[in-house]
């Protein structure tokens, strides 16, 4: 990466695999020849954003002093129905380091000046994907979006996956904000790739550990903290840790999400079944 860091390992994983990547390039002073060479290889650069002008052009710097914009069309590869970028891709970017590849190199009064596009980045990220994304895969990525079913994770160069509630974990969850917040970096396994859409679903949950793996931190006997997930005719669901939950007779005044003290009466190895008792 020249300028700067990437946070997320799809673009760490593509450098990897570009045999036309130059590590040298790293610590280069940024002049015009470097930035030929960066541009012909399609490599990624960091954007810091200062400022969105009023149509919507990112305007910032990359390294310490070369000026660079993001043109509103260079912005995205998504369009909305009227042709352009919608805003909301651009709006709260001000403030914020991107990843990006240069699209011009342009030169007034002797000064360089850059055009930037996050576009390109996209692209050469979903031909990666499309090349070599399959079940199994691990990603890193950031949470950009939240609803009740799904959270939205940003794999890479702005390409988003979904990964559903009943992916997160065992426990039953009613709304994604159980688990995670926006913003917050996780790691996520490829669950399904359609490489005719580009639909990428995650899951998490199988990176929290088996419930072989997981129990063995509990015993009979112990009392811990848990937190109410569901409640049937036959008792409450409690989860002591994501990936094991147990069940408990029913306690009045028990709401979902609520943090309860139980007392682990029974586990079941061979059933994968843990009995509470709600004590507080």
């Amino acid at each position: 990466m020249i300028g700067g860091k990437i946070s997320n390992n799809l673009l760490n994983i593509m450098e990897k695999g570009n045999k036309k990547t130059n590590k040298k390039n790293v610590k280069t002073e940024l002049n015009k020849e470097t930035l030929l060479a960066i541009k012909e290889n399609q490599q990624v650069l960091d954007m810091y954003v200062e400022d969105v002008d009023e149509n919507l052009n990112m305007i910032g710097k990359v390294g310490k002093n070369i000026k660079a914009i993001i043109p509103r069309d260079e912005a995205s590869s998504i369009v909305g129905e009227d042709g352009l970028v919608e805003e909301k891709y651009i709006v709260n970017k001000k403030g914020k380091v991107l990843p990006v590849c240069i699209k011009d190199i342009l030169e007034n009064d002797n000064e360089i000046e850059l055009v930037m596009s996050k576009k390109i980045l996209e692209l050469k990220v979903r031909k990666w994907m499309y090349m070599h994304l399959k079940p199994g895969v691990k990603l890193k990525g950031v949470v950009v979006g939240l609803k009740d079913y799904a959270a939205f994770v940003d794999v890479g160069g702005g390409v988003t996956g979904i990964l559903k509630v009943q992916d997160m974990s065992d426990s039953i969850l009613t709304n994604a904000s159980d688990m995670f917040k926006l913003g917050q970096r996780i790691e996520v396994v490829v669950k399904k790739y359609d490489r005719d859409t580009g639909r990428i679903e995650l899951s998490y949950k199988e990176l929290l550990g088996s419930f072989e793996e997981n129990v063995k931190k509990f015993k009979e006997g112990d009392i811990v903290e848990g937190v109410v997930r569901n409640r049937i005719k036959t008792g409450v669901f409690v989860e002591l840790m994501p990936n094991i939950i147990g069940i408990a007779e029913h306690v009045n005044g028990i709401e979902y999400g609520q943090k309860v003290l139980v007392s682990i009466k029974k586990i079941n190895l061979e059933r994968k079944k843990i009995k509470l008792i709600i004590i507080g």
